[in-house]
């Protein structure tokens, strides 16, 4: 027992004492930690998640103040999944710049914008976005804004959307996406009855 204690270390030692083998590389193979998040995290995620390859059509449902940007046929891709993480591209007619990413944290569930140019470089106003503050819903979580978005608001002169709250909500017929502010709302909501063609890869990624 004195020389398995010598040739494996604490570990081996361990194992040893308790009838088993092992070698130093397996004893210290450190296993990834679990994805950590509450039920009705989960769920908002599954819900979403049930949609993975598919697109849909939306249209704006809400508007005001009239603001420009969102002309043209408007599409939501839920495009890549997985346990801890969603991929959302946002197609605005021929703009392929936008992708909503939701991720799990540990402490809830993150939003972000990622905004990318034609060329797939990052867009000035890229990252953006927010983390939950509470369990929210099965189907509609809150998200407002995060200290990262704000300071890069304020950066570029943008310090009026430091009190956005994003809100996403998911039900069986009908996934909105939603921005509120002071004196600004902003509502899209896409048909989840009848899926659409797959639209192009969001620029800056690849299939």
């Amino acid at each position: 027992m004195r020389y398995a204690i010598i040739a494996t270390g604490v570990a081996g030692a361990v194992l040893a004492l308790a009838g088993l083998t092992s070698t130093p590389a397996q004893a210290n193979v450190i296993k990834p930690a679990p994805v950590v998040s509450i039920a009705s995290h989960d769920a908002f995620f599954d819900h979403l998640r049930a949609h993975c390859g598919k697109a849909y059509e939306g249209q704006v449902a809400m508007n005001n103040p009239e603001s420009a940007g969102f002309e043209g046929r408007l599409v939501m891709h839920v495009r890549k999944c997985s346990e801890h993480e969603l991929q959302i591209p946002f197609h605005v007619g021929d703009n392929h710049s936008r992708t909503w990413i939701l991720t799990k944290t540990g402490s809830g569930i993150s939003l972000k914008h990622d905004h990318r140019e034609a060329d797939g470089s990052y867009d000035e106003l890229t990252m953006y976005g927010g983390h939950t503050l509470d369990a929210g819903y099965d189907r509609v979580q809150s998200f407002p804004a995060d200290q990262y978005s704000k300071e890069l608001f304020v950066a570029l002169g943008l310090a009026v959307s430091n009190t956005n709250v994003w809100q996403m909500y998911i039900y069986p017929e009908v996934f909105t996406y939603r921005l509120t502010r002071e004196g600004r709302e902003f509502r899209v909501e896409f048909d989840l009855t009848e899926p659409v063609p797959l639209p192009p890869t969001p620029w800056g990624y690849a299939d």
